[in-house]
């Protein structure tokens, strides 16, 4: 019994390390393109940039603990519905299957976000996450364990389920970092023709989720806004004139705790279709 309990300590602990390493990687390298195309974008946050990397790296832990189960599960076991070789399945489902997957991941996210936006588990837990005023590359994984949780538990779930090869998998957990990180910029990486234009009106990017930190009753999506769409949350594209963030910065970075997460803990819940849509600051 030593030998599978240690392997199977070894996967979680890899995979743990494999997403810090990932997320410090890639969120770096965003905030070094940062400093290259928005020169002070994100001067005097060093202390809520702190704050975000201290968050993003327990969340690690939380993502990677699962993700190591799962690896562990699927070569030791066979558990999974991963698989390795592509004439395992029609090779048409390899890119089927990465969309299946983000339209399941886009839809948990949706709902769980509108979830934690409830008083209680807003004040909880998803203050933290909000407290990135303005967020930053390095806000993406800036979640409270709480939220953690549910944002770690829908791919490993999805993978004892849905059929996936594993180079599609490593697709969905690549789009999942990238977008993850370039919505939180502070600005937007995609060109003005396809963010304002026919694919925009689906897609979600920078300026999208930037309204739902301006404006938090709106846009909850992760990757479409389809959702947003049906149930009358979508508020178009937001600005990244940095008025409200900027206004918080001297409080953004108070440690973890700090006076940031105490101030947004009065958010309200979702606004409804219609309603005004009261910023917590005003």
């Amino acid at each position: 019994m030593a030998v599978p309990q240690a392997s199977l300590l070894f996967s979680i602990l890899a995979m743990i390390a494999i997403v810090g390493l990932r997320y410090l990687a890639v969120s770096g390298a965003f905030a070094w393109l940062t400093r290259l195309r928005r020169p002070g974008l994100y001067a005097g946050l060093d202390r809520q940039i702190k704050r975000e990397i201290l968050w993003s790296l327990l969340s690690a832990f939380i993502y990677g603990a699962p993700a190591g189960l799962v690896a562990w599960g699927w070569q030791a076991h066979g558990w999974t519905r991963i698989y390795s070789d592509p004439n395992a399945w029609p090779l048409w489902w390899l890119p089927v299957s990465v969309l299946v997957y983000l339209i399941l991941h886009d839809t948990w996210f949706y709902w769980t976000h509108r979830w934690m936006h409830r008083p209680a588990l807003f004040r909880l837990a998803h203050a933290v996450h909000h407290a990135s005023r303005p967020p930053t590359a390095w806000a993406a994984m800036s979640f409270h364990w709480l939220e953690a949780v549910t944002g770690a538990a829908i791919i490993p779930a999805l993978v004892f389920v849905v059929p996936i090869h594993f180079g599609a998998l490593l697709a969905v957990l690549g789009v999942m970092t990238f977008m993850g990180v370039a919505n939180h910029l502070g600005w937007e990486i995609f060109p003005a023709w396809l963010v304002e234009g026919a694919a925009g009106r689906w897609l979600i990017t920078a300026s999208h989720h930037h309204r739902h930190h301006e404006r938090y009753g709106c846009n909850y999506g992760l990757y479409f806004r389809t959702w947003d769409r049906l149930c009358g949350t979508d508020l178009g594209l937001g600005s990244f004139d940095g008025g409200s963030g900027r206004r918080l910065a001297a409080v953004a970075g108070g440690g973890i705790g700090g006076a940031a997460e105490r101030e947004l803990a009065g958010a309200e819940e979702p606004a409804r279709p219609g309603a005004s849509l009261p910023h917590p600051q005003r």
